[in-house]
């Protein structure tokens, strides 16, 4: 997600060991931070060489935002939403695209990345002055829909009035470019964290598995829970960070596609409300991860659990207020063992 999605990532020595590897010789940890997508990144990671990638990595990322950036008028994803069509420059636009349809095809388009002109009507993109009571969702659904995306490995077209917004997917994407850089100068033992999106390769010394947060969403800046993490990408989806209040409606920016987010029955603009808080999926990649955490959080806890009885490589943690407005939590069990409750 582009925006921070409520992942905290720290190294806990002190967590005990749930997953065992071999024992590998130590090395220096290098650690760097920098910013980039309006938020902030950090890494860390084990090279003999003791190699210091931050230009590097600035620049891929800098790269990457001239491809899938909404908020640059020069970026690639910005020049189709002017024109509906768009010959690819690099290789990262058709990559989001073939992986945005497995999902939206995977999930019944509760992933769907022409939602663009729905978010913006509610006030959630480049546009902040809106009236969201007064949205013409009927309006505004005419254009939304991945079956109006037509692309091959050239060039991506759709009707006009079309637009995207990668937001839900690509920054999960740059997590795996990162990742894929790193292996390629023979870095195969890092942490990368996002604005919230994180993969973790290999262990720390001495086998140790990396250690991540989940955000408690009902306490900003505590942890629910901590992980621990070794060759599994992690992104969470959640509306705590951002939406608003108007005239007794929460207004949130993920937004079911197949509806505008109304409500059942609901005038046009009244939201649909949720008790779930936030949707943590673990992955091999952070791509994937990061489509369906978005997906998921729209589908709802027990439209997830029925989803992922059938995808056994997919593992998700989910809270949510119970009626009594209790935080509680659901894992998946190919995730229980390492999760470690606040």
């Amino acid at each position: 997600m582009i925006h921070i999605a409520g992942v905290i990532s720290t190294l806990l020595l002190t967590l005990p060991l749930v997953t065992m590897a071999a024992p590998v010789k130590d090395t220096a940890m290098i650690s760097i931070q920098g910013e980039a997508q309006g938020t902030t990144y950090h890494i860390r990671y084990f090279d003999p060489q003791n190699r210091n990638f931050k230009h590097s990595i600035d620049s891929v990322l800098t790269e990457f935002d001239k491809c899938l950036s909404l908020y640059r008028s020069d970026s690639e994803l910005s020049a189709f939403n002017r024109t509906s069509r768009h010959t690819f420059r690099s290789v990262w636009f058709y990559e989001v695209l073939v992986k945005s349809k497995e999902i939206h095809a995977a999930t019944g388009g509760a992933f769907d990345p022409t939602i663009m002109p729905v978010s913006e009507a509610y006030g959630f993109g480049n546009k902040k002055n809106v009236d969201p009571e007064n949205v013409n969702m009927d309006s505004l659904l005419q254009f939304v829909g991945f079956k109006h995306i037509e692309f091959n490995q050239k060039e991506v077209s759709s009707r006009p009035g079309v637009r995207l917004d990668f937001n839900g997917i690509a920054q999960g994407y740059s997590v795996d470019i990162v990742g894929a850089f790193l292996r390629s100068h023979g870095i195969h033992r890092f942490m990368f964290e996002i604005g919230g999106e994180v993969i973790c390769s290999g262990t720390k010394n001495n086998g140790r598995p990396w250690v991540t947060g989940i955000e408690n969403p009902l306490r900003p800046a505590a942890l629910a829970a901590t992980i621990a993490l070794t060759n599994r990408a992690m992104t969470t989806a959640g509306n705590y960070h951002n939406h608003f209040t108007r005239n007794g409606i929460t207004y949130n920016h993920i937004i079911d596609p197949r509806s505008g987010g109304r409500r059942s029955g609901g005038r046009s603009g009244s939201m649909e409300q949720t008790p779930l808080l936030s949707v943590t999926v673990f992955a091999k990649d952070a791509i994937t991860a990061d489509g369906y955490d978005t997906a998921f959080f729209v589908m709802g806890p027990e439209a997830t659990k029925t989803f992922l009885k059938n995808r056994k490589d997919i593992d998700v943690y989910m809270l949510y207020t119970n009626e009594e407005g209790h935080l509680m939590s659901y894992a998946t069990d190919g995730i229980k063992e390492f999760i470690q409750e606040k």
